[in-house]
């Protein structure tokens, strides 16, 4: 294999694949990037066994052919070269040379035949979807799903498509998330999709590498699911990742209904409050307890110290006083999701799970279960 590549060309392919690649791998290989040469185009793939991401980048082909060169190490060089520089790629036997300018490289290579490639089922569902409404359903969701749980089925997202909408949930099993977007799922692009939900559990992993990839992704992506893999088609990039397998928890059962008390706080003065109060808070437990009382919200917390903090901000409140703990990083979380200037709490008592809301966005659901303090 013999290419010349613009390094703006070639940096971007590599900075996609190459983030999939972990930097301790119980396999060598899988610290190596495929690279194939051919019709002007060099191919570009990274894989963990669980995901697997592929791009392009138009290249000069002298010599066409295959290599597997070190991930880390490629990106790196590319990284330090100078902007507008050509690169250029020689693959001889069990070693590449990568010249640049007066800069030369020998890295050592190893046999493309030995890279793993993941198996693609034939999808029972495909839709094109708008790659800022997936975006936002995962934004909105994937800070609350769990991480490394016993549970393995809360450790990602889970995605149900149906033939008019698309929702996303994520639980850690002390908190919620969901989001709903309206999707066209009759169109001439779908095929799969009945009046009963298709449900799939994105692993996080693959989550935060799908919410990487759409800041750059076209206007459109294309999802193809298959029983136990899931394919996302970003244009010159495509992403192919295992889907968690088991069964996971009906989520309209967590939340809550018939919540008859009801505040209105502004974001931003409830953020501040929090993040001044959470500086005495439990460092292990960072419990922070809210008093709503009529026309203020009282925040107080305290750490095994006997240092205390309290807080105070007015809001929209003529309920009956209800002192609840909550984690101050849920919160702090749920806010951080909320792009509406005004959230609404609704809540039963102090032992009740509560229901929080930007004002306006009713198809945005975040519940945080109270903590005792």
């Amino acid at each position: 294999m013999k290419i010349s590549v613009d390094r703006s060309v070639l940096l971007p392919a590599l900075s996609v694949v190459g983030g999939v690649v972990e930097r301790r791998q119980t396999l060598p290989i899988l610290g190596n990037l495929l690279l194939h040469a051919e019709d002007g185009l060099l191919r570009l793939k990274g894989t963990d066994l669980e995901i697997e991401i592929n791009s392009t980048a138009v290249c000069e082909v002298e010599e066409a052919g295959s290599a597997t060169l070190p991930a880390r190490k490629l990106i790196d060089i590319c990284r330090s070269l100078p902007d507008g520089t050509q690169v250029q790629i020689k693959v001889q036997s069990e070693r590449a040379s990568l010249v640049s300018g007066r800069s030369r490289f020998m890295l050592s290579t190893l046999p493309a035949a030995d890279f793993p490639s993941m198996e693609v089922p034939a999808p029972e569902v495909s839709l094109e979807i708008e790659h800022e409404v997936l975006q936002r359903l995962l934004e909105k969701t994937s800070f609350a799903m769990a991480q490394q749980d016993v549970r393995y089925y809360l450790n990602g997202v889970l995605l149900e498509l149906s033939v008019d909408r698309a929702v996303a949930v994520a639980t850690d099993g002390h908190r919620l998330a969901k989001a709903v977007a309206a999707v066209d799922g009759g169109s001439a692009e779908t095929t799969g999709l009945r009046e009963e939900p298709r449900q799939a559990i994105i692993p996080g992993k693959t989550v935060l590498e799908l919410k990487r990839l759409l800041g750059a992704a076209p206007e459109r992506v294309r999802l193809e699911l298959s029983e136990r893999a899931l394919l996302v088609d970003l244009g010159k990039t495509q992403l192919v990742s295992k889907l968690v397998e088991g069964q996971y928890p009906d989520y309209n059962r967590v939340i809550p209904a018939d919540l008859e008390r009801l505040a209105s706080i502004d974001r931003d003065r409830l953020k501040g409050a929090l993040q001044r109060t959470s500086i005495l808070s439990n460092e292990k437990y960072k419990g922070v307890r809210v008093s709503f009382e009529a026309g203020r919200l009282l925040l107080q917390t305290q750490n095994p110290e006997k240092e205390q903090a309290e807080d105070e901000i007015e809001i929209d409140y003529s309920g009956e006083s209800t002192s609840v703990g909550f984690n101050v990083a849920y919160v702090l979380d749920v806010l951080a999701a909320v792009d509406a200037p005004t959230v609404e709490v609704r809540f039963k008592n102090a032992e009740s799970s509560a229901v929080w809301q930007g004002v306006g966005a009713e198809d945005e659901v975040f519940v945080i279960m109270p903590m005792r303090l």
